[in-house]
C-alpha cells in the first residue's frame, strides 16, 4: 500500500565514490585491510536509497534508515571507483523497501535489501529532544 504520492515500485537511485584512504577498513575501525570498508559500503547504499526517493518527499518528511541485510563480498582498492544501486521494491505504508547493489569497475562487491521508514520532521524532533532531556 502506497502512502506517499509520488513514491513508485522501481524508482533507482545511484551514488559512487572513488575509495580514498579514508574510505579503507583500517582507517574507518572495520578490520585491518586497506580495501573499501564495509561501514563505506554501507553509507553509499544509504545514499543511492536516498537519491532514488528523498526530492519527492513531501515537506517536511524524510527517509531514515531503519535495516540492512547486506552482504560484501569483493574487496575494492583504493583507487578504483564503486557505485551503488537501489532500486524501491516495496511500499508498506511509511515503510520503503529497496533491492541494493554495490559495484566497482570490475565487479559486483555487495547486495542485499536496506529499509527505510518515512518521518514527518517535526515529530521525530519532538522524541528526540524528549530523550536527550533524559540524560541532562
Amino acid at each position: 500500500m502506497n502512502s506517499i504520492p509520488g513514491l513508485a515500485l522501481g524508482m533507482k537511485g545511484t551514488a559512487e565514490i572513488v575509495v580514498g584512504e579514508q574510505h579503507t577498513a583500517s582507517i574507518v575501525g572495520s578490520g585491518r585491510v586497506h580495501v573499501l570498508a564495509t561501514p563505506v559500503m554501507i553509507n553509499l547504499i544509504e545514499a543511492a536509497a536516498l537519491a532514488a526517493v528523498e526530492h519527492l518527499l513531501p515537506a517536511g518528511q524524510q527517509s531514515l534508515g531503519t535495516h540492512l541485510d547486506v552482504r560484501h563480498f569483493a574487496a575494492t582498492p583504493v583507487g578504483m571507483r564503486v557505485s551503488a544501486e537501489a532500486e524501491l521494491v516495496k511500499i508498506d505504508g511509511r515503510l520503503l523497501t529497496f533491492r541494493v547493489t554495490a559495484a566497482d569497475a570490475i565487479e559486483a562487491v555487495g547486495d542485499g535489501t536496506h529499509e527505510r521508514v518515512v518521518v514527518t520532521l517535526d515529530r521525530y524532533a519532538q522524541r528526540v529532544q524528549k530523550k536527550a532531556e533524559l540524560i541532562r
